[in-house]
């Protein structure tokens, strides 16, 4: 498109927004600015939010997959599982006995740092040993924290009272207390937790220090958690050892079983809590995409220690980057608002703008970008507003010819086709010219018979309903619909504006209408069993010369097709019930088309005419070899009438449910010295 249409196409969209008048004007920048707003804030906007948040977990899913790990050997979980649960005939709390136990026996397997998840908020006769024990530590050992400050749903007063106890007996160790505390707002985690002034740090942060790599912890992040997938689905990304083993001496008096689980504890951080059926599952951006099973809670600490060690604290878009494309999006917008370009461009264009709206936070969460909280969804609604402000004030103006245009030739001509006429006027003939169209003419057999039996509202609603989808048929095939007879449709091509395929398209059109017709028998039987039968579609096509134009007087004109030409395509029409067909096109029609389904079927003198036509049917399924031996047989019948018709009755005879074949064998028994059969000759 050149750079002028495009700038007249803009001129005279803003044009008709203009012509709204000052009430819309200021309505549409209103909607405008509201649109800005949602764009820029959808994540703050209800209903907005929920889908951007599905939205976020889909880019977060597509990342994991994209950047598949192995399993990851710096971290390991030994957990309480269900198992543990029964065989300690003990479900809550958890039996701290057992960790006790186990954490004399992972202090002397030269672990790097040892984060236990789980709260001791509670007394238990075992909590004297288990103090002794974390007091006695040589490996540093983060203890989980919590408190009704920034915990209120999952702790109370008392709780958090026996929990500082518990915490003070261990001032002075190798034991520090470590936040447990997640960012699970709308019931996932997405985010580390923020930091909290006065509150321990978060428990792998507290590990990581302990183990000497407090440069690796990611100070101040509180951005997006990078969540993983096994790049083996049989191969977890982290390592689940039952807690079981390491309480168990007859277990670990056993030289290879100590050997192989000492090598999964050195030189790993060792997490501790329980993967135990729902309780303590972890929601998260995975987990919602894929329909997943939550992971245990403990598994986003192991998480969060990776995503430490790898120095992978993912950057934000700066809110000024955010502003600028929402602005861009909207933009775009109202541009579009303003193009007046046929519905292909405009499909073409629309779907350009929602795919590059729609891959820029995916690109950008696929490159390592934390794009939690950045709009996508709400990016796609502002523009939706907007163009829908812009457009619909730009349908409200007092663009009165333009409207006038479209409501006129949108009634019987093809879109593409009334928009190019309203582009380019001249195109269309408001005296009438003779053009050469190909025409169609159809009609329903027995609907006026059925009207009389049934009552005049359902007479209206079927033949509305026929109507409309014989209309649609013609209009998809980019015919242009003349008028309505009753329940008869006449269309034509070439006119006003001619096309190559015209032929093609009016040939196709006449087999859908045909299909159409035996839709709606099936429709209208299915509808009431207690209806008269409809009998089937009945087409007639012709090529001829007719005049075409608008005709009539100054207060109202009809554009349609005058002249032989629509008469003939209508006795084709007619003709049917004697040819046996259901579509019957004249050769003048058929010789002018590209198809190949084609069977001839002799000629034929109509009614109000004195040169034969010749007749040919559409039978794509009829054998191309017997559809050659027709060709024969008529060439044949042309050269030796007896041997002619003889070949055609043996054709027919092959054929005794072909009702066309039949009654053109009948046909061949009656031809005048033209060799062409009267209708109504007998």
């Amino acid at each position: 498109m050149s750079d002028a249409k495009r700038e007249n196409f803009l001129r005279r969209g803003w044009r008709n927004v203009r012509e709204a008048g000052p009430r819309r004007l200021a309505l549409t920048a209103v909607l405008v600015v509201l649109a800005l707003l949602l764009a820029r804030f959808g994540w703050s906007v209800p209903g907005v939010a929920e889908a951007e948040r599905e939205f976020y977990d889909f880019r977060t899913y597509l990342e994991a997959d994209r950047n598949d790990v192995p399993q990851d050997d710096r971290v390991v979980m030994v957990v309480y599982n269900d198992q543990t649960l029964i065989a300690a005939r003990k479900r809550s709390p958890l039996d701290r006995g057992i960790l006790a136990r186990a954490l004399q026996t992972i202090d002397g397997m030269g672990a790097k740092a040892i984060g236990i998840d789980i709260l001791f908020d509670q007394p238990q006769d075992e909590d004297e040993l288990l103090v002794e024990t974390l007091r006695s530590m040589k490996t540093p050992v983060a203890v989980a924290y919590a408190d009704t400050d920034e915990n209120e749903e999952n702790i109370i007063f008392e709780q958090e009272q026996y929990l500082r106890e518990f915490q003070a007996a261990l001032a002075g160790t190798r034991a520090e207390p470590g936040s447990v505390r997640l960012s699970d707002s709308f019931g996932t985690t997405r985010t580390w937790p923020n930091i909290v002034e006065g509150q321990p740090p978060l428990l792998g942060r507290v590990m990581l220090d302990a183990a000497g790599e407090s440069g690796r912890t990611l100070p101040g992040y509180d951005g997006a958690v990078r969540y993983r997938l096994p790049k083996d689905a049989g191969v977890p990304v982290y390592s689940y050892l039952p807690i079981d083993a390491f309480a168990d001496p007859e277990l670990m008096a056993i030289p290879e079983l100590a050997e192989g689980l000492r090598q999964q504890i050195a030189g790993r951080y060792v997490l501790i809590g329980g993967d135990i059926v729902d309780i303590d599952r972890l929601a998260t951006p995975l987990s919602n995409a894929m329909g997943t099973p939550e992971p245990p809670g403990i598994e986003f600490h192991a998480t969060s220690i990776s995503q430490m060690l790898d120095g992978a604290a993912l950057p934000r878009p700066v809110p000024g980057t955010i502003w600028l494309l929402a602005v861009l999006v909207i933009a775009m917008a109202v541009l579009s608002g303003l193009l007046e370009w046929g519905s292909w461009r405009v499909y073409a264009l629309f779907g350009a703008q929602f795919a590059i709206i729609i891959a820029v936070p995916i690109i950008m969460a696929l490159n390592g970008v934390d794009t939690y909280n950045f709009p996508a969804v709400g990016l796609v609604l502002g523009w939706l507003l907007a163009f829908t402000a812009v457009t619909s004030a730009a349908r409200a103006s007092g663009a009165v010819q333009r409207n006038f245009a479209q409501g006129a030739l949108g009634k019987y001509l093809p879109k593409e086709m009334a928009d190019e006429i309203i582009e380019h006027p001249e195109l269309l003939s408001l005296h009438g010219e003779k053009k050469q169209i190909y025409v169609l003419f159809s009609d329903l057999e027995g609907f006026t018979k059925m009207s009389h039996a049934i009552e005049p509202e359902m007479v209206a609603k079927l033949l509305n309903r026929y109507l409309a989808i014989l209309s649609d048929v013609v209009l998809e095939h980019g015919g242009i619909l003349d008028k309505f007879i009753g329940d008869a449709v006449v269309a034509f091509w070439g006119a006003p504006i001619a096309r190559p395929d015209d032929a093609d398209r009016a040939a196709r059109a006449g087999f859908a209408i045909w299909q159409a017709g035996e839709a709606f028998r099936d429709e209208v039987a299915a509808m009431d069993p207690n209806l008269p039968k409809i009998g089937k579609t009945r087409v007639g096509l012709h090529f001829g010369e007719a005049v075409v134009g608008n005709f009539g007087g100054e207060n109202r004109i009809q554009y349609t097709a005058l002249g032989d030409s629509m008469n003939t395509a209508a006795r084709m029409e007619s003709g049917n019930k004697a040819f046996g067909s259901s579509i019957m096109a004249t050769g003048d029609f058929a010789r002018r088309t590209s198809m190949d389904w084609w069977r001839p079927m002799g000629r034929v003198v109509l009614s109000g005419r004195s040169s034969p036509v010749e007749l040919f049917e559409p039978a794509p399924d009829f054998p191309e070899g017997e559809r050659q031996a027709l060709r024969d047989a008529l060439d044949l019948l042309d050269r030796d009438r007896a041997a002619g018709l003889a070949a055609v009755e043996a054709l027919a005879a092959r054929h005794p449910d072909d009702a066309a074949l039949q009654a053109l064998a009948r046909r061949s028994a009656d031809l005048d010295e033209r060799g062409a059969h009267v209708l109504g000759s007998k």
